[in-house]
């Protein structure tokens, strides 16, 4: 029988609640350059690494900027939200800390690195994760598999031996694709599409609820 060894969180939607604090300052960046979202943006953007996203509102939306200069727009905007007001998850710092006491755990987000750090800095959670990944550091974003293989293989271990725990439809597909066992948190405001949601083998709608036991029994 196989079980779990390790954890990997997601950040944004999974620990702290961030996803309309990306879409508020990217919709207002690309209002200031007199364009608008396309129908879809929101949806697409939910996973995509830093340069995927930029590209896609340089290149797609129109903002008439290169993507770099979008990117770093965007996260010195996002980086100063983080310093006025941390928006983490209840139960977020509880449920990592209740897993790291049983579980080696990593990080596999789609925040840039400076934002990462940041978070963990000021969640006093630096020292729970052996491993974080930025989806910078892959090939590409959710809901490709990279940052999460690329995450369980810096760990030493296998897929099959690892849970995942996602909130975004990109995100749990990104997991499923690697071979994890997923875990669903899903967003009130953004909640992931039902194909996504399928691939989920728990779904919990309180972190209270994440615990070494029902980790356990992913498997």
């Amino acid at each position: 029988m196989t079980t779990i060894e390790a954890v990997v969180f997601d950040l944004d939607g999974v620990i702290i609640d961030t996803e309309e604090v990306w879409e508020e300052v990217r919709r207002a960046y690309v209002a200031e350059h007199g364009r608008e979202f396309l129908p879809d943006s929101q949806t697409r953007m939910m996973g995509m690494s830093t340069g995927e996203w930029s590209r896609h509102l340089s290149e797609d939306v129109g903002v008439p900027r290169r993507p770099e200069d979008v990117a770093a727009d965007v996260l010195g905007r996002m980086a100063g939200r983080y310093r006025e007001a941390l928006p983490l998850i209840p139960g977020a710092v509880e449920a990592v800390r209740r897993l790291a006491a049983r579980f080696p755990l990593a990080l596999a987000s789609s925040s840039a690195r400076v934002l990462i750090d940041q978070v963990l800095e000021t969640a006093g959670l630096r020292d729970a994760f052996r491993v974080t990944l930025s989806t910078e550091e892959v090939a590409r974003g959710k809901p490709a598999p990279d940052v999460y293989l690329a995450a369980v293989d810096r760990l030493g271990l296998s897929p099959r031996v690892c849970a995942a725990v996602e909130d975004s439809s990109n995100g749990l597909r990104a997991a499923g694709a690697a071979g994890l066992a997923v875990v669903a948190v899903p967003h009130g405001v953004y909640p992931p599409a039902e194909d996504a949601l399928a691939l989920a083998s728990l779904v919990v709608h309180d972190l209270s609820e994440l615990t070494v036991e029902a980790v356990g029994k992913l498997r």
